[in-house]
């Protein structure tokens, strides 16, 4: 779903992402995913709004506090929502979202998190992102361990990973001995790094790959934050999407789409292209050195 959702309101862009999911569905589509911190917005404004990283700066405050009271909650309503949906539908979903806790150990601090619901309703995965990436560090906790998991199901083994994750050698050899099939990189917007970051995931892991991005328009930029010339048109695009498929040789099976807010459908090959690929490099098999290298993953959950 290369969408925008409503940074604003929760309740609206859950209803936006019902009626797409439904019209999806009805398309046909087997799994259905939204981008990095979909729920309800990416706060692309970090990177270029004046003041944001200034002490007590009311209106960056304003703006995370906004974002803390409509994120997902785990066992919430929305959260709810989108499961029963998945079992209605018999899909798969996949959705990023910023995610609070309001209440025991780890309460006010907000996560970068993936959820993985199964075709039969159930959170099949959660997965938070290890490390907020640069001036995320403003708005994000850091993540742990225990969301490093693909899962089984009928179209193969589905992992996902966020954003600079794919840039963190480990993160990806712990998924890469999860076996994936098909991975969802969670962006942004799928600018030329991160297509790169992508495509060497594909490569390296030998399994299909789906660069998700999004669409944020300067309307969408909080009240208050003092945002550059160029975008103060509020039609003006700060995240493009560039959603796309890659192959497990690395190369695109779609070409990137950019600038549009619609549903991408793609259709994923036979497992039996993946094992042919595997012949040359396993980075969890026959290409591993276990006998030098010793390699553990804590997938404790920290809260």
């Amino acid at each position: 779903m290369q969408l925008e959702p409503i940074h604003t309101s929760l309740d609206s862009t859950l209803q936006k992402a019902l009626d797409h999911i439904d019209t999806a569905s009805e398309e046909g589509a087997d799994i259905v995913v939204f981008g990095e911190s979909w729920f309800c917005g990416y706060p692309a404004w970090i990177d270029f709004c004046d003041g944001v990283a200034k002490w007590d700066h009311e209106p960056v405050k304003a703006a995370w506090a906004n974002m803390y009271q409509n994120s997902l909650v785990l066992g919430g309503d929305a959260l709810n929502k989108l499961c029963a949906i998945a079992k209605e539908k018999k899909i798969i979903l996949i959705a990023g979202a910023n995610e609070v806790i309001k209440s025991g150990k780890g309460h006010s601090s907000m996560y970068n998190s993936i959820f993985t619901i199964n075709s039969v309703g159930e959170i099949a995965n959660h997965h938070r992102k290890l490390m907020p990436t640069f001036n995320e560090k403003l708005i994000h906790h850091t993540g742990d361990g225990a969301g490093l998991n693909a899962i089984e199901t009928e179209h193969g083994r589905v992992g996902s990973l966020i954003c600079w994750e794919h840039w963190m050698p480990l993160t990806r050899q712990s998924m890469h001995d999860e076996a994936e099939d098909i991975h969802f990189a969670l962006w942004p917007h799928v600018i030329d790094r991160h297509l790169l970051a992508s495509r060497h995931y594909a490569f390296e892991g030998r399994c299909y790959v789906i660069a998700v991005g999004q669409i944020m328009r300067a309307k969408s930029v909080p009240t208050g934050l003092d945002k550059p010339s160029s975008f103060s048109d509020d039609s003006a695009m700060i995240m493009k999407g560039g959603s796309c498929a890659i192959g497990p040789d690395g190369e695109l099976l779609s070409e990137q789409v950019i600038g549009k807010e619609e549903i991408l459908y793609v259709e994923i090959p036979s497992a039996k292209e993946l094992v042919k690929e595997r012949m040359n490099l396993a980075v969890s098999g026959h290409y591993q050195r276990d006998d030098v290298f010793t390699f553990e993953v804590n997938k404790s959950r920290v809260s």
